[in-house]
């Protein structure tokens, strides 16, 4: 039977600060974490439309099946939600596809953290988990949908800045595969994602100096378009950077044009990172439009990171609220220099 503890419903108000998908994500998966249910009442009220999205409905889903969670509410343009979890039983092999171009970071958003700690006594996270040295079982997980979105990190972003911190700070390891790359309206990317369970809670993180910047690197990548819109937005880049003072001789773009095969529909992404002496990634990033040449794509992707550089933090304003959940299930105090907070991290 479980406890009296795990029978308490906490009641989330889903209009708290932001009032979006973030706040949705993290109660999810936390619940699925520490066992314990919850009731999300004004889902997403401070989005147009509000409730939920079949983007959040497959997110949860995929919580679902990762803890054989109950659910109520759990439906497109619901604004109010259950989730009651069960025990986290790893490995899992799982698929997620909300069927539309919804953002495949955000759904890994929710997975990611659930699938680290497996726990056959259903407490996920517990005070006698000491040490997390032996990896005990290995999850795949593949996602479906877009891949380069607006509002959502894109895929580039989760490869090259946020899996390096992960690996780096908290000596997790995850994988990701682009197999298929998807752009909005159509979606229909595929990620290929692994994720090694622990034993143990994460360690904690301290990181108040970024140190002097050694390089800019990164990428333009389109796909169903010429390769020159995606060397046009490394020339609106190159040619920010520089005047903000980056020297030359410092910044290396590639720009590439995915094969057909490869793509669902027709798009393309910047992200360029900073590379500093002690180790911090600081990003950059912006999607293409038709509404805007690829110069000028470029050139916000370069103000984009030279801002997150001048805040003089050790991550970015997307680095910054991603991070929270674990540093949230680490044991011991975290430190890490920030720029201004976002609503999200709030």
């Amino acid at each position: 039977m479980a406890s009296g503890i795990a029978q308490t419903i906490i009641q989330i108000d889903g209009s708290f600060c932001e009032g979006g998908g973030q706040l949705l994500r993290n109660a999810v998966t936390l619940s699925a974490l520490l066992s314990k249910p919850i009731s999300i009442s004004n889902v997403r009220r401070n989005r147009r439309p509000p409730g939920l999205r079949r983007q959040h409905e497959a997110g949860i889903n995929l919580a679902v099946s990762i803890c054989s969670a109950e659910t109520k509410g759990v439906e497109v343009d619901s604004t109010a939600i259950d989730f009651r979890p069960g025990p986290i039983q790893l490995p899992k092999t799982l698929t997620a596809d909300p069927g539309t171009a919804g953002s495949t970071t955000l759904l890994l958003q929710v997975a990611l953290p659930c699938l680290l700690f497996n726990s056959p006594s259903g407490n996920q996270i517990s005070e006698s988990q000491t040490s997390h040295d032996n990896v005990t079982a290995t999850s795949v997980l593949t996602l479906r949908g877009g891949t380069n979105a607006s509002l959502a990190p894109q895929i580039d972003y989760t490869q090259s800045i946020l899996f390096p911190f992960l690996s780096k700070h908290f000596r997790i390891a995850p994988t990701l595969t682009v197999n298929r790359r998807g752009y909005y309206p159509k979606g229909g990317g595929s990620v290929l994602c692994t994720v090694p369970s622990i034993t143990g809670p994460l360690p904690p993180v301290v990181l108040t100096e970024r140190g002097q910047v050694n390089a800019i690197r990164g990428g333009a990548r389109v796909g169903g378009l010429p390769l020159w819109i995606a060397q046009r937005m490394v020339s609106g880049a190159h040619r920010a950077l520089l005047a903000s003072g980056i020297p030359s001789a410092k910044i290396s773009i590639t720009s590439v044009r995915e094969r057909d095969e490869d793509v669902v529909g027709a798009g393309g992404g910047i992200l360029l990172w900073a590379e500093t002496e002690n180790g911090c990634l600081i990003g950059g990033s912006a999607v293409s439009t038709r509404e805007k040449k690829p110069e000028t794509v470029g050139e916000d992707a370069a103000r984009e990171l030279v801002r997150n550089l001048d805040y003089g933090g050790c991550v970015d304003e997307y680095l910054q609220d991603q991070m929270i959940i674990f540093l949230a299930l680490a044991k011991g105090t975290s430190i890490v220099k920030v720029g201004p907070l976002t609503d999200h991290t709030r």
